[in-house]
């Protein structure tokens, strides 16, 4: 029997999207989400939700159900017999106003890809999250990879192992020699039957993906209301330009939607509204700012 959860998955996501914009509404006591509604020409469309409030600088909470024949830039890594695909997920980035307070991005997707027949000839899921810290918790960061880990470990002893070293090898400023952040985990290409049958797979998308708002929410709750000076703040814009080059220059979901026509405002939702750059800056040794380079050039075992 075809293994074929594109329907029950796009539902999923479109309930998590509401839970996640309203668990993030609880810190704003006036902003709410605003949906911008979009079509895709090719085929499929999607709704981006964009909230600006007094916790959140920005936070973006997107699900999108794409579908059409398949783009130049996929042939060659599927089967010659596709011709057709159909992509859903969820995609969220969430910039904090107080530095310390982490970024955090997330992702969960499913895709498939059929032939003239309309048989299903390859499909997987993919995804992850991690964190973004501008000033470092080690208790924050071991909370985060703990709760999603257990997720991963509730369904394979391997899951955790594979995909933090995954993150890690992702999210990382090649240019820079320097980590993102301190990581998550991160997969792509799970086909059913490899390591899970398709609807044990489709089970452990769907608890990854809901444990994001265990893994994030208290995080939020303990540092939105720690104090702060500007040139903290600043060191926060800072960090968001590596955050920055990181999406223009290497992320491959980015580079996936300019070049499939993907929404321009969806695609750059990423992107935190203030930032900066500063000629050859360097913190002071011994510093907070300083202990987080140090940390974001090795790999920690954070859980």
């Amino acid at each position: 029997m075809e293994f074929n959860p594109k329907i029950r998955f796009f539902n999923f996501i479109r309930g998590l999207q509401n839970e996640i914009c309203k668990a993030l509404e609880a810190f704003e006591p006036e902003a709410k989400f605003i949906e911008d509604r979009w079509e895709r020409q090719a085929g499929g469309g999607g709704w981006s939700r964009v909230l600006k409030g007094s916790a959140f600088e920005k936070a973006g909470v997107n699900v999108s159900e794409v579908h059409g024949p398949v783009p130049e830039v996929l042939k060659g890594t599927i089967p010659k017999s596709a011709i057709e695909f159909y992509a859903t997920g969820i995609s969220l980035v969430i910039h904090p106003v107080n530095p310390m307070v982490p970024t955090t991005h997330a992702n969960f997707r499913y895709f498939e890809v059929t032939d003239k027949n309309g048989e299903i000839v390859d499909q997987w899921f993919g995804g992850g999250a991690d964190l973004t810290p501008y000033y470092l918790f080690p208790e924050d960061a071991a909370h985060f990879h703990q709760t999603l880990k257990q997720a991963c470990d509730n369904h394979h002893q391997d899951f955790y192992q594979e995909f933090k070293p995954w993150c890690d090898r992702y999210f990382f400023n090649n240019h820079r020699n320097e980590y993102r952040g301190i990581g998550g985990v991160f997969f792509d290409h799970l086909r059913p039957k490899e390591k899970l049958t398709g609807e044990a797979l489709e089970a452990f998308q769907q608890e990854i993906a809901s444990s994001f708002t265990q893994a994030y929410i208290p995080i939020v709750e303990k540092r939105l209301n720690l104090a702060y000076t500007s040139s903290q703040k600043e060191w926060q814009e800072i960090r968001r330009g590596r955050y920055v080059e990181f999406n223009l220059i290497h992320d491959k979901g980015t580079l996936f939607g300019l070049k499939t026509g993907g929404r321009i405002e969806s695609i750059f939702m990423s992107l935190p509204p203030t930032v900066r750059w500063e000629y050859n800056h360097h913190p002071q040794e011994g510093t907070p700012e300083a202990q987080l380079i140090e940390v974001l050039t090795t790999p920690q075992n954070w859980a």
